[in-house]
């Protein structure tokens, strides 16, 4: 008889009355940064604050804290929703099934598999997001789009989650030229933005190839033998809602849709004379300034014009791929975070409906189901989130940290870098937010790295794997608990998955390490 999974809610309950019961017992305490701001912060004991009724309190603060995550769920939910009810997903993964089908004829495509090459490109697409810009909250918007086209190609939703989370965690991990993470504590550090570019760079090389090929091992295992996948029965929810081997409908284009194409068009022209130039930056770079929203309002209007000659569901399509492009420009030339990407979906949703002769009260119907389904995912983001707000009114995570960072100045280089990776590591357990993390790690880590003779991009690079890696696996982090909802996926099903991934990558890391101690590397 197989064991029953607990339910994600009751895991993240329980963690939240063990942060609780350790508020209890670990003393508590605060680093504070000397008179004048300069030196290294100094760790000063304070009472701890025992939680006991905070506990409910915490639930109501952690919803507080992860609002813009919970609401960036429900509003994508709603919109995607709208668009499901289109079938423009189901003929746009039809299409791509046929595409792929068509290519088996190659005799070197069918030695490669294309699924295999589908996977490895889609993977290497999110890690360089996740390497450039830090893609995070982002993903959760693709789960919805990946997930289907993963089982559709007879794989699983670890897998679909895995093309996107996981690789966009990957180059997380490996950042090259995230701001979020290694601008912020190389700017903490004192250290040239983005110096040792060149190892970070070979670093990230290194975790992607073990990083997928454990995707593809794993994929390929369950694409012969699919009981063997821990969420099978999950995914019957996404065989039930898949439509791509029903008979086409007979193409059709309303009117409505016409109407929509020159409204989107329209807005689009007044965007492109508000702002005829963009600026993409890459990191921390000066980018690449170009006319990238009028080159796009010019590409809609060829290709909406071509869609809407097919049909309304390709349409659709259409409004669906403009989404995505604008979510990558409005992140690399506008700084856009979860609102403003929250409200682009939103909008593609609204004319999604529009464009499908629905009527208004038809729309709303569909956004509010869309967000009913997704409900689940949004109240487990907010409820992970009251993990964190205890262990900070108890006061014990500077004494956690405080506790591990002691002992290290008797120790050689190896083991202290390694200690620092292990540091980072568990504190990002608790705080996965690799800018929180940084701004209370770094500031004590980088002066201590003089004190014991350590290069400090050796620290940094000790921050930026610890980030990384538990990123895939931390209850606490509400990314990853609204990916899972979104995908239907257990907590506990994924975690034991995904652990000896985790592991490896954590072995890894330390591997990586090696070198900055012991080589002499451009800009250590």
């Amino acid at each position: 008889m197989l064991k029953k999974v607990p339910h994600t809610y009751v895991i993240v309950f329980f963690l939240i009355l063990l942060s609780a019961v350790a508020t209890w017992f670990v003393p508590g305490g605060v680093y504070m940064t000397p008179e004048g701001g300069d030196g290294m912060p100094v760790f000063q004991q304070v009472d701890n604050q025992p939680q006991t009724w905070e506990v409910f309190a915490a639930l109501f603060m952690g919803f507080e804290r992860q609002a813009g995550i919970i609401i960036f769920i429900l509003m994508i939910g709603g919109a995607f929703w709208i668009m499901n009810d289109s079938k423009a997903i189901d003929v746009g993964i039809r299409s791509f099934l046929q595409f792929t089908r068509r290519l088996d004829k190659y005799a070197i495509m069918r030695r490669i598999g294309t699924g295999n090459l589908v996977i490895v490109l889609i993977m290497l697409m999110f890690s360089v997001f996740g390497a450039v810009f830090g893609m995070s909250e982002e993903t959760i918007a693709f789960i919805i789009i990946i997930v289907p086209l993963a089982i559709s190609m007879g794989y699983d939703s670890i897998t679909g989650v895995s093309m996107v989370f996981v690789a966009a965690g990957l180059g997380f991990a490996g950042a090259v030229l995230n701001p979020f993470t290694i601008g912020i504590a190389q700017g903490l550090a004192g250290l040239p933005l983005f110096s040792g570019f060149e190892y970070r760079l070979f670093s990230w090389v290194v975790i992607n190839l073990v990083g997928i090929s454990y995707i593809l091992w794993y994929a390929n295992r369950i694409k012969r033998k699919p009981d063997l996948s821990p969420v099978h029965e999950e995914d019957n929810y996404w065989r039930e809602h898949l439509h791509v081997n029903e008979v086409e409908d007979e193409p059709i284009t309303y009117k409505a849709a016409w109407i929509t194409y020159f409204a989107t068009l329209s807005a689009l022209i007044g965007f492109s004379i508000a702002y005829p130039q963009t600026t993409l930056v890459m990191g921390g770079g000066s980018g690449v300034t170009s006319w990238f929203i009028p080159i796009l309002t010019a590409s809609f209007a060829l290709t909406g014009w071509l869609a809407l000659r097919k049909s309304a569901p390709v349409f659709v399509l259409n409004l669906l791929a403009y989404t995505i492009v604008f979510l990558i420009v409005g992140v690399m030339g506008y700084q856009w975070y979860i609102m403003e990407i929250a409200a682009l979906f939103f909008a593609m949703g609204i004319l999604a409906g529009a464009a499908m002769d629905k009527s208004p009260d038809s729309i709303t119907k569909l956004f509010l189901a869309g967000s009913a389904d997704i409900m689940s995912a949004a109240l487990i983001v907010g409820l992970a989130g009251g993990i964190i707000v205890i262990l900070e009114e108890g006061q014990i995570i500077h004494t956690i940290l405080h506790a591990m960072a002691g002992g290290m100045s008797d120790m050689g280089d190896m083991a202290s870098v390694g200690i620092m990776y292990v540091i980072q590591t568990v504190i990002n357990v608790v705080i996965p937010s690799g800018s929180a993390k940084a701004a209370l790690t770094m500031p004590i880590m980088a002066p201590f790295s003089d004190l014991i003779g350590l290069s400090r991009q050796a620290t940094v690079m000790a921050f930026q794997f610890g980030d990384g890696f538990t990123n895939l696996i931390t209850p606490t982090s509400g990314v990853l608990i609204g990916v899972l909802g979104v995908a239907k996926i257990p907590y506990a099903k994924w975690a034991k998955w995904i652990a000896p991934l985790i592991i490896t990558m954590i072995l890894l890391g330390f591997l990586l390490l090696i070198p900055t101690v012991t080589m002499d590397l451009n800009g250590f």
